[in-house]
């Protein structure tokens, strides 16, 4: 009786519907905040799939130059794993630091593409 109880929950478990998948295309746009001055911008994004982006420059006198210096952050979901990048982008170049939520590692080609 055990045996047969047990075989048909091994039997439901292979039977319940898969998770349902999410396709990125499939995003909304939950928040946009935009702002643009003379002298900078701002700006926040998130979406319905949980990523997000958020970033200000502004002008920054380099020597006898002007450049925009920029501090931003972006996340994003690879397989229930939530990656964060922190970074800078001015006269010093761009300078990102990743961060990974709880289960997993950053895939070296994300690391790749980021540090250019």
């Amino acid at each position: 009786m055990k045996l047969l109880i047990l075989c048909c929950l091994v039997a439901t478990a292979f039977a319940a519907p898969a998770a349902p998948s999410f396709n990125p295309a499939d995003a909304q746009v939950v928040r946009y905040d935009s702002e643009v001055n003379p002298d900078g911008f701002r700006y926040a994004v998130e979406q319905t799939d949980g990523s997000r982006s958020e970033a200000q420059g502004s002008l920054v006198k380099v020597g006898e130059d002007v450049a925009l210096a920029i501090k931003g952050v972006f996340s994003f979901i690879i397989d229930g794993v939530t990656y964060t990048v922190n970074y800078t982008a001015d006269e010093n170049g761009y300078q990102p630091t990743i961060e990974q939520g709880p289960g997993g590692a950053v895939p070296p080609g994300v690391v790749a593409s980021l540090l250019g």
